[in-house]
Formats: structure tokens, sequence, C-alpha cells
């Protein structure tokens, strides 16, 4: 009897690969011939460090994420339609003890807040040793006034947001902050964060790396720092109520542009002689770092 219950076990009947579809079913064992109808569905019968495509489009609903996975829709773009709720849940905490990985993959998602969305994707957790992967995917209209398109809200952990845009919220476009007293470390290429509250906020614990990326359009600050530290490079800023808003940690600026915010700056900036500030409202201050300065154009 030992032996039966092992053999019928649900972890023996997950498979490393399974599929959604829009005409799927939850009740189908997620495979290509019988794809299951939404990631929920599918999460489930999906192993440790496996893996969840899209056959076609469609809506494929709100997950919570408590294992090493990928979710990958290329070629397909899946969506989830989060109204009055979060899109995607990370939850490291709920991670098993012998998940080694600890990593999380999201691929060419289209989630949708449809006004009332409360976090696009939210990663929390102690997150010791975790990483979480977003590529290519688009986090959209989250409208409450809270609302925040990624939130990166572990203890430790690596984050990596590539080839992304994150747009009409009503809170922060990205957001991270350690929980208590850790270490964030992300890295963020190549994304565009537009119409939000702030659009890239960093608080206590926080360690970001932000280039060749667009923040624009946002009503409080483009780049927000109350704590940890930033280091923007090849960056476009432009449109905002304030292009870079510090009040406290430490911002580094490497060739980027300012332009056109109805305050440059507000707080201190540290910038190398390498960025144009070009049509911006007076406020804060900027001083000169690295080999030489060019204190022209600043405001």
């Amino acid at each position: 009897m030992i032996a039966l219950s092992v053999l019928a076990s649900p972890a023996s009947a997950q498979a490393s690969r399974t599929w959604v579809s829009g005409v799927g079913d939850d009740v189908n064992p997620c495979s290509r011939t019988a794809p299951c109808k939404t990631f929920a569905g599918a999460i489930s019968k999906t192993a440790v460090n496996g893996e969840i495509n899209c056959l076609d489009p469609g809506g494929f609903g709100a997950v919570t994420i408590t294992k090493s996975i990928t979710i990958d829709c290329h070629e397909i773009f899946g969506s989830i339609l989060s109204a009055g709720t979060n899109g995607i849940n990370i939850a490291f905490d709920s991670f098993g003890a012998t998940d080694v990985r600890k990593t999380v993959n999201l691929r060419n998602i289209n989630i949708q807040g449809f006004d009332s969305g409360i976090i696009g994707i939210r990663i929390f957790g102690a997150g010791t040793g975790t990483f979480a992967n977003i590529e290519d995917c688009l986090v959209n209209g989250n409208f409450g006034s809270t609302a925040t398109g990624i939130a990166d809200q572990r203890t430790n952990g690596t984050l990596n947001v590539v080839n992304t845009t994150v747009r009409d919220m009503g809170g922060s476009g990205i957001t991270i902050a350690s929980a208590a007293g850790g270490l964030i470390k992300a890295t963020l290429s190549n994304v565009r964060v537009i119409n939000a509250a702030s659009g890239v906020a960093v608080g206590t614990g926080a360690a970001v790396h932000l280039s060749n990326s667009l923040v624009s359009s946002n009503s409080v600050a483009g780049i927000s720092i109350s704590g940890g530290g930033v280091n923007v490079d090849d960056t476009t800023i432009p449109f905002n109520a304030i292009g870079i808003k510090q009040t406290g940690g430490t911002v580094n600026l490497s060739n980027s542009d300012l332009s056109f915010n109805s305050s440059g700056v507000s707080g201190t900036v540290l910038s190398y002689s390498n960025n144009r500030f070009t049509s911006n409202g007076a406020g804060g201050t900027i001083t000169a770092i690295g080999t030489t300065s060019n204190p022209t154009g600043l405001q």
C-alpha cells in the first residue's frame, strides 16, 4: 500500500513541460494535445524547474508561483487579466526546501489591470539566493491610487527586468525596496516606464542599475529614491514632474538625457560630465563626479 501511494503521488504526475490554451481545460493533463485553460491550472501539474508554454493567445488568469518555474509565451504573447487583484505573485517563502534553484522566469506575458488591478507582478518573501527574471513583458493599466506594475518586496534576492514596458499606473511603475534590512540587487535594461506616479521607485536595501531605458511622463518623478543606491546609464528621462527625486540614498547619472521635466532634479544627483540636461525647470543640486566635469546646461 505504501508503494502504491508513492506511485500515485501528485509530484510523480507532474510534467517538466506543460501548455495552456484559450480553448483548454484545467481538468486536462496540460499536455500539448490536451492543454490547460489557466496558468494556475498548469502550474499545479508542472514539476519544479519546469516550463509552461502558450499554444495560442488567451487570458490565462492570475497565478501564484511557489516553485522554480518558467512561464514562456514567446511568439504568442499570453495575457493575464488582473482586475481587482495581483497578476502574478511570486511567493519565495513558499518554495520547498529541496527547490535549490529558487528561480522564476517570466517571458512575453501581457498583464492587464483594467483600471482596478493592484500589483502586476509582486515578488515577496525572505528571498535569500532567489532570482526573478522578467523578459519581454507588458504590464498595463493598474490605475488604483497605490497600484504598481512590478513590486519587489523581498528581503534579499536578485531581479532582472529586460525589454519590458510598464505603463499607466496609479502608483509606481517599478518599486524595489527590501522588506527587512536585506539587499535586493536589480538590473533594469531596456525598460520603458510611462505614465505612473513615480516611474522607478527605489527604497532602503536596494541596489539598482538602470540602463538603456525610457522613463517618461510620470506625475511625481521619473526616478524616485528614498534609500539604497541607483546607477542610471544611457537612459532618457523626459516629461516628468521631477526628472530625478532624491530624498535618501545615492543616485549616479551617466550618459543620460533629462529634458522637458517640470523640475530636472530634486535633492542631490551625482552627475558624470557626459549627461545632457535640456529645458528642465530649476531645482535640486547636481554634483559633478568623475575625472572631468561639464557644468554647462545643467538646468
